[in-house]
């Protein structure tokens, strides 16, 4: 599911990873990796008319889509749908946690929207609503799933799985986002400038190496 964002954020980087095998760490990919395994811990929280369930793997057969929500609330709801192993009816609300503060960002708005829509397959129930928690605020940020947002989505995943059947890695184009990417380096958005003068660079640097 998260590489639905990574698609959206960035097509050349979800290809590194996916088809290249290539992943740096920096400070803020660290931070969110060890906030996700303070959420991923299998845990069920139960009130009386609130359970929120983490680490809740989803499928979706339609969208080819597999993976985890940090945590999804069942609210109790007499217009809601019956979930196994849970009494009573239940309104379904996905929310995915973010290292940082908040701010609009499609591609995590589009996560929140796949991990709803693998709900709604999963347990035939309709999600319109999910949140994204920012860890740094402690607030949450409501993500409206509307038609637009899923079709986006769903264009997403349907570019990505082209990606992965052509196996084609996209070229690189510097953004402002490179500044703060942790695969920058690997990535070398700079070659897209002059990519025939990186490749002169690299062949005069070996040439200069066998003559020492």
């Amino acid at each position: 599911m998260s590489f639905i964002a990574q698609y959206l954020y960035c097509p050349r980087r979800a290809a590194l990873i996916l088809l290249e095998q290539q992943w740096v760490d920096n400070i803020y990919t660290v931070e969110g990796a060890l906030q996700h395994e303070r959420v991923h811990d299998d845990r069920r929280e139960m009130r009386r008319d609130i359970i929120r369930l983490t680490s809740v793997p989803l499928i979706s057969a339609r969208l080819g889509l597999s993976g985890k929500c940090d945590c999804v609330e069942l609210i109790a709801d007499a217009k809601g749908v019956g979930i196994d192993g849970f009494e009573g009816k239940w309104r379904v609300v996905p929310v995915e946690y973010k290292h940082g503060v908040r701010r609009d960002e499609l591609e995590y708005e589009a996560q929140v929207c796949a991990q709803a829509m693998c709900l709604e397959e999963m347990w035939g129930c309709k999600i319109r609503k999910g949140f994204i928690f920012y860890v740094a605020e402690r607030r949450r940020k409501g993500v409206e799933l509307t038609a637009d947002l899923r079709h986006k989505t769903e264009e997403a995943a349907k570019k990505l799985h082209e990606m992965l059947s052509t196996a084609f890695t996209p070229a690189a184009i510097k953004t402002r986002r490179c500044n703060g990417c942790s695969m920058r380096d690997l990535c070398l958005p700079e070659m897209g400038r002059d990519t025939n003068g990186y490749i002169q660079d690299l062949v005069k640097a070996a040439k200069d190496l066998l003559c020492q």
